[in-house]
């Protein structure tokens, strides 16, 4: 290398220093706000100096990532369309105290394993729990026939280019947008690349992925640990041991409160409901 191809080296070098300074700076002299809520799933009294507040749980924020993991046969799919149709439904009588808060927001929903029927199954059932709901709001794509490099370029691109709102993201199989998971290198670049869209485009990212039956532990290699310790919260689905018709939905960690474990189930109809929006204490 020459020393002008050093020079020149040096100078990319410091102008993305200065860029890496600029950006991630935190002032405490400034206010920074509690990040908006996307999801939440109940309230909390909290008191202040100045007044008690009542706030939403958060399931997820604005800016951040959350990860889903569920052994097989936990109907996750399910209980991915009951968020899906908390979040862009106002008036929904399924979904318990799941309560969305799209205001002018967007919903990418980004299927990596099914085909285009199952996939179409899964992204009808929110209409069908509320027809009012805006269908310029609500994105749907199935992946499975796109390369697993083009996966999140595609998410991003589309982020970027079609929505340019703040937006709820479910990727149900997001171990589909990695080559390797058992690679530290790639899947630490990938969960990296997540928490970067998240930031840059106000998105919270929901992040599907699968459990072993017996396991405690995320499954899906050093994937599953990587998103673990970065998501602001862990959602455990099980099976209800009283009730075999039901699925029980606990919070595994929460960067804030946790929101309380409740079950739901399937009904007549093929839609998932919250029982009762009460958790069976047997189970």
């Amino acid at each position: 290398m020459t020393e002008e191809q050093q020079t020149e080296k040096q100078t990319e070098q410091n102008m993305l220093m200065e860029f890496i300074h600029d950006d991630c700076i935190i002032d405490i002299e400034k206010k920074i706000e509690y990040p908006p809520v996307a999801l939440s799933c109940g309230e909390k009294l909290i008191q202040t100096k100045e007044r008690d507040l009542l706030i939403p749980i958060a399931i997820g924020t604005y800016g951040n990532l959350s990860v889903i993991t569920a052994p097989p046969k936990t109907r996750k799919t399910f209980f991915v369309s009951l968020l899906a149709s908390a979040y862009l439904s106002n008036n929904n009588i399924y979904t318990g105290k799941i309560k969305g808060h799209k205001e002018d927001g967007n919903l990418l929903h980004i299927d990596t394993e099914q085909g285009r029927y199952h996939a179409s199954r899964v992204f009808l059932r929110p209409y069908d729990m509320d027809n009012n709901i805006e269908k310029n709001k609500y994105h749907h794509f199935s992946l499975r026939t796109v390369d697993y490099k083009e996966r999140l370029q595609f998410i991003e691109w589309f982020l970027k280019e079609r929505i340019k709102k703040k937006s709820l993201v479910i990727i149900d199989g997001v171990a589909d947008l990695c080559a390797d998971v058992n690679n530290i290198e790639q899947t630490n670049k990938l969960v990296s690349s997540l928490m970067r869209i998240s930031t840059q485009y106000n998105a919270h990212i929901i992040n599907v992925i699968h459990q072993n039956f017996g396991s405690a532990k995320l499954g899906t290699g050093h994937l599953g640990s990587a998103l673990e310790k970065k998501a602001e919260t862990v959602i455990a689905l099980e099976a209800n041991t009283v009730n075999k018709d039901w699925t029980t939905v606990k919070c595994g960690r929460s960067r804030g409160y946790c929101f309380d474990t409740f079950s739901f189930e399937v009904n007549d109809y093929g839609l998932p409901q919250v029982v009762k929006n009460l958790y069976d204490p047997l189970a």
